[in-house]
């Protein structure tokens, strides 16, 4: 019996909620191998389909419940931290913002099948003003979903061994191997792609003391606010004459942009990570005056740089 299986039935149901909870609280260890492992083995009778598919939905509920608290009291700041240990920045916070701006409470029905959504959704959705009661309801349907979508692809990999036993054999000899690589596999290509942005990011970005150099200079500018709208709804204040538009609609809208003057841009993620992909976006369109705020909003607000109000216009997305 390979180690991982004797120690998935030597824990059991502690492994499956441990495990989850902990990818569920935002640690990069992907529980889908443990899920599946539980799912085979319940087709052998060593763990119970049921009790399995508990444990890691009442693990799930408690960490997202934990988030959805958290969201609530404080909004933004909790997805700033979540964001800097998040393996896919690109995708975390405008991502799922957009997904609840169309979607509301039924994002969390399939926010767990989505990298870089899971983790984020519940503090988005105490930060959005969502009732705990309704939160509980769709993100415990959306919990027993994702765990029992696994549990099942692995039960019916268990029912393939019972009908064949040779397959067990296979399995023995690779199955530790082939989850220790697929682990490995999965955290390297996620920090590479972070790397990738990184790199990019570190070259372009301008500070903020100079940016607001260039404003009491009367240089001209063309700032650009990337945050969701309903970012805006617990601070509704954007830098000195920017523009609010969304990544989208901005690459739409890049004919308008001036091309004689810098374009700033700026976002309330962790190392700017929606700024930075928004600014390769627009390089590929041949605007090359492009560069990142470092520290986005929050980094502007802490040093106690002027804000305007927050006005609506035609341009802004809802």
């Amino acid at each position: 019996m390979p180690l991982p299986t004797t120690i998935l039935i030597t824990y059991g149901y502690f492994l499956v909620f441990g495990w989850v909870f902990l990818e569920q609280i935002g640690l990069p260890l992907p529980a889908t191998p443990v899920l599946l492992a539980a799912g085979a083995l319940s087709a052998t009778e060593h763990m119970s389909f049921a009790a399995a598919l508990a444990a890691g939905a009442l693990a799930c509920m408690v960490a997202d419940t934990s988030w959805f608290l958290f969201g609530r009291r404080f909004g933004h700041v909790v997805l700033r931290i979540l964001c800097k240990f998040s393996l896919e920045p690109t995708t975390c916070v405008r991502r799922t913002h957009e997904s609840f701006g169309k979607r509301g409470a039924y994002t969390l029905l399939f926010a767990k099948f989505v990298p870089g959504l899971s983790v984020v959704a519940p503090p988005v959705a105490g930060q959005t003003g969502m009732s705990i009661g309704r939160f509980l309801i769709f993100d415990s349907a959306g919990s027993i979903v994702w765990v029992g979508a696994l549990l099942l692809a692995g039960r019916l990999f268990g029912d393939m061994l019972h009908r064949d036993p040779t397959l067990l054999d296979w399995a023995d000899r690779f199955g530790g191997i082939l989850l220790l690589l697929g682990i490995l596999g999965f955290l390297g290509y996620r920090v590479y792609r972070k790397q990738t942005y990184m790199k990019k990011l570190r070259t372009d970005r301008i500070e903020p003391e100079a940016l607001k150099g260039m404003l009491d200079a009367g240089e001209p500018v063309y700032i650009v606010d990337l945050r969701h709208p309903l970012e805006l709804v617990p601070d509704p204040f954007t830098l000195p004459g920017a523009h609010h538009l969304s990544p989208d609609s901005l690459a739409a809208r890049s004919g308008e942009i001036p091309l004689d003057r810098d374009i700033i841009l700026y976002c309330t993620c962790p190392s700017e990570a929606t700024a930075a992909k928004t600014a390769m976006s627009l390089h590929r369109l041949g605007i090359e005056r492009v560069r990142p705020l470092r520290g986005g909003y929050d980094e502007w607000k802490r040093l106690g740089f002027p804000l305007d109000a927050f006005v609506p216009s035609v341009h802004t997305i809802n």
